[in-house]
């Protein structure tokens, strides 16, 4: 979680702005990153003008002496706030003892039982107990004068704790309350009350002069004698009875109802003030974190060495995070538990502990629970994404859709969206589908029906992608679409739903198992990032070069970490490039669409870097080796980025600058210092072994069997020695998994059912006069045109069983050669914002005042050629290689 989230959600409700401004320094941060560039705001940012108590918009060459003042400013803003809080609750801590030394000389009866009123008095508290009419008097029956005050002297943190706890919840601030004695003073009697009331407690302290039988309503100045006189008695008394003297009862031991009435008030008190106490301790460390957290974004966006320097001299020596200040604040909540053990545990210090931070946590929860409630909801809803839009089965839809028809009847409104009518009309084709012959056969009719219905609900997303996916099992089991396997006989219902689920979880879906634990190990341990920057240090201040080294940057990241995650973790890393870039400057726009495109390359890269290469291996005849694979997807990769690098230079011209005199120069990435952990040398050196041995595959298949079974040494190396735990692997990309699986399920659905019988023979008529090369061309444009508009995922899923229909109707058997092609062919489709999800990725990007780098103009105007580019390469050099390693 970053640190602005995190201060967000710990911080008191009460104090929200007495806090460090962190988000306010971040964003002067960049303002003087930019100043530092030599760059001058030419726009009024108003995100960053929310807090113009603590913007400086002078443009001066030394940062530090910028920034400091604006430290200074909040720490003396904590400084205030923290000495104000410190001396309310020293003075509620000093009076809450003089309080309960008064209840003590009282006794345990009081004498004063009958001061309660009536239960509809208006000043009554709401646990039923007077508080102004307690039973806390002096002794000679006047009031103190803390009850005069308001009822129920709780502090600000009472706030909304739940009436189980006792706690009172509607008192006013600490800060509203003031009393005469300073906070010197307090310390000094508040040192000496806990050593004196550490006495009284825990009489097995070597310092403490009474004996344990003194009780706690005695004054200690008559201890010794009377402890003296049970001495006496338990050395000569002969009679057992009187050998032991049981010690007096007092307030605190009484069980009485009006000593359980004045522990009740007491417990509350007490605990309202440990509380306050805690929270003001923690509200210490959160701000000193912050001063350290900002310190050090900072010093890494400046390049500046100010952390330990100001973290030392300047807000180590203020009050509230000086050793005194922590010593004196822990005091006063040792004594705080000191006070419970002897008001309301009987001298039970564990106990009084144990309670107290039951009571933190129940407070902690009821503070928050709105708060993270309403997060809770909202993520499960899909709200708060950037521009209402969320991610919904690998594409992205806009939160608040249209009506179509909204019509109010008397059971409410009858709405319908665009998806509803999407799903409908699925709905309406099947059944008529199902219920008309276009097809020779019954279990093939069903499986064609199958296949349009699974056709228009993944083409149009009606539901989610992976939902649909779920469906297909269920139908083509429900509907007995799968035959035995010599094809005379349709399977029951049991035999379906048995071969159906036998074919789902395959060694390919491992495969896709395993390349998730091999990206989630090198995110967690951010050797993606470490490898990632140490290669883009190497790019300079060119506009051209750094453009070609994050295209290549992002389409190697995406053959490992997936093209769902390289692209995010491109984007991060240009933050700080684009944050420096001149207003209007083409590079933005230009470097966004290019990360994307480039990822889109990744995706055909490795078998492991999306699902559809996954797809076209589950659908080879003897898939291909990872040697193989590479051997026609690297050199097919690294010539569409050249060629795509070369297209977004013409286009944008990136290197000019917007008013037209020289060119721009672009800030390097640094890359970290930190040397590699032995956990990071752990992860590279599984990561390898696994490669190398998916390489050789075919070698050593007497050994493994398959590579779904090599799959698995990384899930074991890493889960077991604790690299990924079980929240890594709860947050796999399981819709992907249950997508690839429905694919297959439909893949041998239309095998099994006759279905692809008889798509042969119309293959056949379509293709009986055309060569391989001419089939080649045809089949790329129209994987190109489907994948471009659809899931690259669900293009794979209906095209690949085509292609492999296609090779098998041909002289020489080419299934593998159209599969591979298909295969690659569907991450080139990149020419809409919709097409993959490195595009809807970019597609939400933002400058500082919130508009988009990126339009459909942009995707048409080069994602369009860009995608014929690829398309094409594949089609002819991917080709050529294809023959050359013999398929």
């Amino acid at each position: 979680m970053k640190f602005s989230s995190s201060l967000k959600f710990n911080e008191v409700s009460e104090w929200r702005d007495e806090y460090i401004a962190y988000d306010v320094l971040k964003k002067q941060v960049y303002k003087l990153e930019k100043q530092q560039a030599g760059l001058r705001d030419t726009y009024h940012d108003v995100e960053a003008n929310e807090r113009t108590s603590l913007m400086d918009s002078t443009h001066v060459s030394d940062t530090d002496a910028q920034f400091i003042p604006l430290l200074d400013r909040e720490l003396r803003k904590i400084c205030i706030f923290y000495e104000s809080q410190e001396k309310d609750l020293l003075d509620d801590v000093a009076e809450l003892q003089r309080l309960v030394q008064q209840q003590e000389d009282l006794g345990p009866n009081g004498n004063h039982y009958d001061t309660y009123q009536d239960e509809d008095d208006d000043d009554e508290d709401e646990d039923g107990f007077d508080i102004q009419h307690s039973p806390i008097m002096s002794r000679d029956g006047t009031l103190p004068r803390t009850h005069h005050r308001n009822r129920s002297r709780s502090t600000s943190m009472g706030a909304g704790v739940p009436s189980g706890s006792n706690f009172a919840r509607h008192a006013p601030p600490l800060s509203q309350r003031r009393y005469s004695m300073s906070s010197n003073e307090d310390h000094g009697e508040l040192e000496a009350s806990i050593a004196s009331l550490r006495s009284a407690t825990h009489p097995e302290s070597p310092q403490l002069a009474p004996p344990s039988s003194v009780g706690r309503g005695e004054s200690l100045s008559r201890s010794p004698i009377r402890a003296a006189k049970n001495l006496a008695n338990k050395i000569f008394s002969k009679d057992p009875s009187t050998s032991y003297v049981a010690p007096p009862e007092t307030i605190w031991t009484s069980r009485t109802n009006y000593a359980w009435d004045v522990q009740l008030l007491f417990k509350r008190r007490i605990t309202n003030l440990y509380l306050t106490a805690t929270s003001l301790k923690a509200y210490v460390e959160l701000n000193y974190s912050g001063f350290r957290k900002i310190l050090k974004k900072y010093d890494k966006v400046t390049e500046s060495e100010l952390k330990d320097r100001y973290l030392h001299d300047v807000v180590e020596q203020a009050t509230p995070f000086t050793l005194p200040s922590k010593d004196k604040l822990n005091g006063v909540i040792n004594l705080l538990i000191d006070l419970y053990t002897k008001c309301v545990t009987r001298g039970d210090a564990s106990d009084a502990k144990r309670q107290l931070k039951v009571h933190q946590r129940e407070h902690i929860a009821w503070e928050r629970d709105t708060v993270w409630r309403q997060m809770i909801g909202s993520a499960r809803r899909g709200e708060g994404e950037l521009n209402g839009i969320r991610a919904l089965g690998g594409s992205l839809v806009l939160e608040e859709e249209k009506g179509l028809l909204d019509v109010k009847t008397p059971a409410g409104h009858v709405k319908l969206t665009m998806k509803q009518l999407y799903a409908l009309v699925a709905v309406i084709v099947f059944i008529v589908l199902l219920n008309v012959q276009t097809l020779e056969g019954v279990e093939a009719n069903r499986c064609f029906a199958i296949l349009v219905f699974a056709t228009l609900l993944w083409a149009t997303e009606a539901i989610p992608l992976f939902i649909t996916s779920m469906s297909i099992p269920l139908l083509l089991s429900m509907l007995r679409v799968i035959r035995s396997p010599d094809g005379r006989a349709r399977l029951s219902t049991h035999e379906a739903a048995g071969y159906i689920f036998s074919v789902m979880f395959s060694p390919t879906i491992m495969l896709l198992i395993g390349g998730f634990t091999i990206a989630s190990a090198l995110s967690k341990t951010s050797i993606d990032r470490v490898l990632v920057t140490k290669v883009l240090n190497l790019a300079g201040t060119r506009p051209r070069t750094v453009l070609l080294a994050f295209m290549g940057v992002a389409c190697f990241a995406s053959m490992w970490i997936s093209n769902v995650a390289a692209p995010t973790l491109c984007f991060t890393l240009i933050q700080p490039i684009l944050r420096t870039l001149p207003p209007k400057s083409t590079f933005g726009p230009c470097i966004i669409l290019g990360i994307a495109l480039a990822a889109n390359i990744g995706g055909q890269s490795s078998p492991i870097s999306s699902p559809q290469n996954l797809i076209a291996l589950q659908y080879m005849e003897t898939p291909l080796d990872w040697g193989s694979w590479f051997a026609v997807a690297l050199p097919v990769s690294a010539i569409s980025i050249v060629l795509i690098w070369l297209l977004l230079l013409v286009s944008y011209r990136p290197a000019r600058s917007p008013d037209g005199e020289g060119d721009i120069e672009i800030k390097p990435v640094r890359a970290p210092r930190d040397k590699f952990s032995l956990k990071q040398y752990w992860v590279s050196f599984v990561c390898i072994v696994t490669i190398g041995l998916w390489c050789v595959e075919h070698k050593i298949e007497p050994w493994f069997g398959d590579m779904g079974v090599i799959a698995i040494i990384p899930i074991v190396a890493f889960f077991s020695t604790g690299v990924l735990k079980k929240d890594d692997f709860e947050q796999f990309l399981w819709t992907v998994v249950f997508l690839a699986m429905g694919g297959i399920a439909l893949g041998k659905g239309v095998t099994s059912s006759g279905l692809l019988e008889v798509m042969d023979d119309i293959i056949r008529d379509l293709i009986s006069d055309m060569s391989l090369y001419s089939v080649v061309m045809v089949l790329s444009a129209i994987v190109l045109v489907i994948s471009t508009f659809i899931s690259h995922t669900i293009a794979a899923v209906l095209l690949v069983p085509i292609a492999k229909a296609v090779g098998s109707k041909m002289p020489g058997n080419h299934e593998n050669l159209l599969i591979f092609l298909t295969g690659l062919i569907c991450s080139t489709g990149m020419g809409m914002p919709v097409s993959g999800f490195p595009n809807q990725t970019a597609a939400t990007q933002e400058d500082d005042m919130g508009q988009l780098y990126l339009s459909n103009v942009d995707f048409l105007k080069n994602g369009v050629p860009a995608s014929m580019i690829a398309a094409f390469i594949v089609a002819t050099v991917g080709f050529v290689l294809m023959k050359a390693i013999g398929l």
